[in-house]
């Protein structure tokens, strides 16, 4: 465990966690904010105006943050790297995490996709232990296949050489 893993995402997840993070802070401003729009609008008064007023003012930094701001941060700071005995994941902006995944612990591999995913052409590789899973998100999907079935062969050896 040299270094930091050497293994980027494919540069098209920023575009994904825009999308996703858009997608969930509209519904949220939505949920929040149109009961409040339908209070004023039946009956007006000033505070359900600037309740109104002021949930958009917070939608607005949070597109911005989130849309703006964070993917190139997050994209830059998630790393990744098979090696011969072990998986290694290197990610968080705040708050730092590493893990190493013995390939001897490995139970399965696979690759998923939502419709996000499948819109921009990437996949994820999810590797299971029995303590849970790790995800490799926004890989390319050639990329992603290359991954899991090598992560599968690894544990596959590690497993014989028990």
């Amino acid at each position: 465990m040299n270094g930091t893993p050497q293994s980027k995402l494919d540069p098209r997840v920023k575009n994904v966690w825009r999308v996703n993070d858009a997608i969930w802070i509209v519904l949220g401003y939505l949920c929040c904010a149109v009961p409040f729009a339908i209070c004023a609008a039946i009956e007006p008064a000033p505070w359900a105006f600037a309740l109104v007023a002021v949930l958009s003012a917070i939608a607005a930094v949070l597109l911005v943050v989130f849309l703006v701001v964070l993917p190139p941060i997050r994209y830059v700071r998630w790393r990744y790297e098979l090696h011969d005995d072990y998986l290694d994941i290197a990610k968080g902006i705040i708050w730092r995490k590493r893990c190493i995944i013995p390939f001897i612990r490995v139970q399965n591999t696979d690759t998923r996709q939502g419709p996000i995913l499948r819109a921009f052409g990437l996949s994820s590789v999810t590797v299971a232990t029995a303590a849970g899973e790790h995800v490799i998100p926004g890989l390319a999907n050639d990329v992603a296949d290359q991954v899991r079935d090598r992560a599968a062969e690894l544990a596959r050896i590690a497993r014989e050489d028990m």
